[in-house]
Formats: C-alpha cells, sequence, structure tokens
C-alpha cells in the first residue's frame, strides 16, 4: 500500500511524488515554499504537521468535501512519522490540527491562490479570445458559515422582513475568464458590504487587450472609465438600467447607435479626472418571450464588433453564474456552506477551495484541448467525481500502476462531453415558495442586538 504522506513528502524535497501526478504538472512545490517564505509561515522546526502539508490539508478539504477534516488528514496521511514508547505510531490529534491552521493563516493560501492563477487564467484566456480579446467577468455571491459568535461578529448576517438570518454570511466578488471558468481573483468582505466597493481591488487584475462583462449593477461612470483608461484596449460590455438617459451622436446600422453617456456634476466633483460625457455604444436587441434589452459597451467599431455577435458574447456572462454553481452546489456538495468556524480559518478554507476549484477546472482544461473542445463541453461534475475517486485509488495504489491509472482518468474524462449549451426559452421566475412555518428563534446572545453585523 502505498503511503501518500510519503509521496507528498518526497514532493517537499524535490522528489517526483506518484500519487499526486495528477496535480503535479499544474500545482509545483516550489509555488508552496515561496508562498510559504513570503507571507513569513515557513519554519525551521519539523512540527508533526508542517505548514506545507496543511496547505494540502486545506486544498484536500475542498476536493474531499464528503470527509471530515480528521478523515481527510489520515487519508493523505498528512503527519510526519514518529513512534511512541512503546514503538506504536503517534496520530494528530482534531486540536493539533486546528493549532496547525491558525498557525498558517490564510496569507499562504492567498499568495499561492494569487501566483497560480495568475498564470493559469493568463494563458486560458489568451488560448480563447473573442476578436482578439480575452474575456473576463465579474460578479458576486454569497456564502454561509458556521454559525459561531466570532463569525456573527467579522461577516455579519442577513437581514430581512422575516427577522435576522439562520447564519452567517459572507459576501465576495469574483474575476473569472468566463471561457473557462479559472478564477482569476477574489474579493471578500463581510455580507453587508457592496459589491461595487468589494470588486475595487480586482480591476487592476485586468490585462491589456481584454473585455470584462459584468451586470447591470455595476453602472458607474468612474468604473467604466477606469477601466477603459487603465491599459490598451481594455474594454466593458454591460446591460443598461431602464432609468439610464443618453445622447444620440449617430446611427451606426439596425438598433445599434453610438451615444454620449452624460456624467453627473456630482461624481465629477468625486473624481475629477471624469469627463462631462462617456463615449458608448448602444446595441438594442430582443429574444422571443423577453422584453427588449440595450447593452452598453466601448466596442465601438461596427465592423470589427459586430452587433449581432456582442449581443451572443453578452449571455457568456451567465458563464459566470454557472461557475458559482459549480463552486456551492457540486464542491460544496450542495451546502453552500463552509466548515470553519473562526474567520481566520474561514478565509484560509475560501482560499483552498479556490485553488482547488481551478485545479479540477485544469484538468479540464487539458481534456477539452486533446478533445479540440471548448471547456464548457466537459462536464465538471463529474470530472470533479473522477479526481475524487482518483485521489481515493492513489491511496490505495502502488507508484507503477498510477501513471495508467492516470491515462485512465483522462480517457474516462473524455466521455463527459456535455451537448452545446441550449438558449434560455423561458423567463426567470420562482419555482419554491418561502416557507409559511414561523422561523427557528437565534440564540439568546443575539437577541438584544439583532442588526449587529
Amino acid at each position: 500500500m502505498i503511503n501518500l504522506g510519503a509521496e507528498l513528502r518526497a514532493v517537499a524535497e524535490d522528489e517526483r511524488a506518484h500519487s499526486f501526478e495528477l496535480f503535479s504538472r499544474t500545482l509545483d512545490m516550489t509555488w508552496i515554499r515561496n508562498a510559504l517564505a513570503l507571507t513569513g509561515s515557513a519554519t525551521v522546526r519539523r512540527r508533526k504537521l508542517p505548514a506545507e502539508f496543511v496547505i494540502w490539508l486545506v486544498i484536500g478539504m475542498a476536493l474531499l468535501r464528503d470527509r471530515s477534516i480528521d478523515e481527510v488528514v489520515r487519508h493523505l496521511d498528512l503527519v510526519l512519522p514518529s513512534r511512541t514508547a512503546s514503538g506504536s505510531p503517534t496520530e494528530v490529534s482534531r486540536s493539533a490540527v486546528i493549532q496547525a491552521r491558525t498557525r498558517l493563516g490564510s496569507s499562504p493560501l492567498q499568495t499561492l491562490f494569487h501566483e497560480t492563477a495568475a498564470l493559469w487564467s493568463a494563458n486560458s484566456a489568451d488560448a480563447l479570445r473573442w476578436r482578439g480579446l480575452a474575456v473576463y467577468g465579474v460578479d458576486g455571491t454569497t456564502l454561509r458559515i458556521p454559525d459561531t459568535e466570532e463569525n456573527e461578529i467579522e461577516f455579519g448576517r442577513p437581514y430581512g422582513p422575516r427577522g435576522l438570518g439562520a447564519y452567517p454570511q459572507l459576501r465576495l466578488v469574483a474575476l473569472m475568464v468566463l471561457r473557462s471558468h479559472l478564477l482569476v481573483d477574489l474579493a471578500v468582505g463581510p455580507y453587508h458590504s457592496g459589491e461595487q466597493s468589494l470588486a475595487h481591488t480586482l480591476w487592476e487584475r485586468l490585462p491589456d487587450h481584454s473585455l470584462t462583462i459584468v451586470d447591470k449593477n455595476f453602472t458607474n461612470y468612474w468604473l467604466l472609465h477606469h477601466i477603459q483608461n487603465r491599459g490598451t484596449e481594455c474594454h466593458w460590455l454591460l446591460r443598461a438600467r431602464s432609468n439610464l438617459r443618453w445622447t444620440v451622436v449617430r446611427r451606426l446600422g439596425p438598433n445599434d447607435l453610438l451615444v454620449e453617456l452624460p456624467v453627473r456634476h456630482v461624481a465629477r466633483k468625486k473624481h475629477p479626472e471624469l469627463p462631462r460625457t462617456i463615449l458608448a455604444r448602444a446595441v438594442r436587441y430582443q429574444r422571443r418571450g423577453f422584453r427588449a434589452q440595450t447593452l452598453l459597451t466601448s466596442l465601438l467599431d461596427p465592423h470589427l464588433y459586430p452587433a449581432a455577435e456582442i449581443v451572443e458574447l453578452y449571455h457568456e456572462r451567465w458563464e459566470l453564474e454557472i461557475g458559482f454553481d459549480e463552486v456551492k452546489t457540486h464542491t460544496l456538495e450542495r451546502a453552500e456552506a463552509l466548515r470553519s468556524k473562526s474567520p481566520k480559518r474561514i478565509l484560509q478554507e475560501l482560499w483552498g477551495l479556490a485553488i482547488a476549484y481551478n485545479l479540477v477546472r485544469l484538468e479540464i482544461e487539458h481534456v477539452a484541448d486533446r478533445l479540440e473542445l471548448p471547456p464548457r463541453r466537459i462536464s465538471y461534475r463529474h470530472a470533479l467525481m473522477l479526481v475524487r475517486n482518483f485521489l481515493v485509488s492513489a491511496w490505495l495504489a502502488s507508484p507503477g500502476v498510477l501513471p495508467a491509472r492516470l491515462e485512465a482518468l483522462h480517457e474516462e474524462l473524455t466521455l463527459l462531453v456535455l451537448p452545446e449549451r441550449r438558449p434560455r426559452r423561458y423567463p426567470r421566475a420562482v419555482k419554491i415558495k418561502m416557507s409559511h412555518y414561523p422561523k427557528k428563534p437565534p440564540p439568546k446572545r443575539r437577541l438584544n442586538n439583532p442588526r449587529r453585523a
């Protein structure tokens, strides 16, 4: 029986890890050591659960979601071998795992994610361009977290007409390569944070020759001006609000206008660099069964960027929502909840989840390249299940058979081709009503101040 912990230790010593061959070509151990060094988390003392292993543990918590944290440690054998006085092997306690995660903190995982995502996403976006532009998307979502006092104080919880929410929640905004679903960056904050304010750090990640598709809630003249002027050929695309007004400069074609968006005095006073008007293109379209919509974009050339293609491209914005579904419904097993009980470990787990998601997405991209198909034609759910099965089988197999099993895994992945995505034919509608049963009251510690964030 292969000892996977020994194989991981071999990685730390620059030896080949057969059992982690699946990710060895994408997640270099050098990056892990650099992340620990840059954040001051590398230690000379060799503990039973070293920092390098804790990073693998946090990533494993996401990949092996159906197992407890103790089982992940045991399954990956992430403990340096030692023996008691009687000669029996020592085991790491649950408290020792918590202490090891607390010592590590979230910074090494965050640094590792940024280093890997910067390289992986740039290569992916470059290979899947639209008319010479890398296609990105930005949007926000929320995640439930365990109901502890620390988590509530740090992140807050929803509050609505029916009272306080059942669980604390965090809010995050993601920057994603839309055509491969690879995450580029995340901005995380309390539940009551605004998506625009959280996303402020993401715009600097946009490269030259790119197009960013956003929801109409990101209609902000400073933001549009900033994206358009921060580099070379940086463009934006969004759906216009119904109350937005503009002046027509000239007609570019049927339902295709060049317009000027007036910038209010208040906005120019806050941001003196803003011009009095922003030149944009307004493309109006209507699909059967839906109301007419207008898209606004900085893609002003009607010959280089045809209106019909812009309309089709805008609907790729939903790839980000599908990516959120892959994380929350499939990776997190429909729980849509993280499992750490303190804010620092919550952030650590979130960055580990983002790395794990990107690793699975990279395997999907390799298979899609092999089949000459777009990555979204490969089933994420089934790919994730096969990756989990591979990790389990790697623990039970000998190193000699793992290359064959890896090849068999990729052969299985090639069978997971999805049919072409069908367009949405029906408007959105609520399918499940809110329950009429009374809500369970929150713990007494919160009754004195129900709105505390």
